[in-house]
């Protein structure tokens, strides 16, 4: 593919202390935000790159590199760089609500491999998780979600067998895990403590989710309790880190309000991990 004059701007600053793989990432930004080539649509090669913006290979193979993993682009071995599918804009970060159903309301055609759904005894962190004795009995619900078609995330559920036996038999292949428990057992979530954290995908991981070992991965942990405090849930999550990303709304707390209160709507805590 050869862009078309006036199309990218390929004027490299040489005076400018920003790099300039950093500057051909900015124009190819332009580029594809502006709309001249969409999703599937293939960029120009590294011989051309290297043409038409009079720098280096070495300099077009960071560019690329940094908006491979920032999920813009796709380079495939023998074909090469095509632009990316948009990320898909996730609220689990700020909603109590379930993958399912935030794909619904966004209009997305979803669906799930259910990869094991059976009776385990919990391990020491489900127990921890769930407040529980170790070793009680949990259902153990492991299913890849799917978005028209294509792997987006890895879900692990464990919730407490006594409390909802009949989940060990539901066919949760089309049906949203939330909707299923609200109507058997007319449960509603009152407060969910979710954490979230990149990771890279292992060799399972990868093979499920259709991408690279390493690939990075999106961890959402999440303990979900009823009105009464009684934890019924936790979950582990994976999400493609080139399909996804997740979506909060903030509104300032009137000075009125305790300043420990915080925000009103969709709380954030960062925590830095140290080696």
């Amino acid at each position: 593919m050869v862009c078309e004059k006036g199309m990218l701007n390929t004027e490299i600053d040489r005076s400018s202390y920003v790099p300039f793989y950093i500057q051909v990432m900015d124009a190819l930004k332009e580029y594809m935000d502006q709309g001249d080539v969409k999703a599937g649509e293939q960029l120009p090669g590294e011989p051309e790159l290297c043409r038409i913006f009079d720098v280096s290979r070495t300099v077009i193979r960071q560019a690329l590199k940094e908006l491979e993993y920032e999920g813009l682009i796709k380079r495939e071995k023998g074909r090469g760089t095509f632009v990316a599918e948009p990320k898909i804009g996730e609220s689990l970060f700020q909603e109590l609500t379930g993958f399912y159903q935030d794909m619904e309301a966004k209009g997305f055609s979803s669906g799930s491999k259910v990869l094991k759904q059976e009776l385990v005894p919990a391990s020491a962190k489900v127990a921890k998780h769930l407040a529980i004795d170790p070793e009680t009995q949990v259902i153990q619900i492991d299913r890849l979600r799917f978005i028209a078609g294509e792997p987006i995330v890895l879900v692990s559920a464990y919730l407490p067998y006594t409390l909802y036996p009949k989940l060990l038999d539901a066919d949760l292949a089309q049906q949203s895990l939330y909707a299923f428990l609200e109507r058997e057992y007319e449960i509603e979530i009152a407060r969910s403590h979710r954490i979230f954290e990149a990771v890279p995908a292992n060799e399972y991981e990868a093979e499920l989710l259709q991408v690279n070992k390493g690939a990075p991965l999106i961890m959402l942990d999440s303990v979900s309790s009823l009105e009464d405090g009684m934890r019924f849930e936790y979950y582990h999550a994976l999400h493609r880190g080139d399909r996804s990303r997740f979506e909060v709304d903030l509104v300032r707390a009137p000075e009125s309000v305790n300043v420990d209160s915080g925000l009103q709507q969709g709380a954030m805590t960062l925590s830095v991990k140290g080696n």
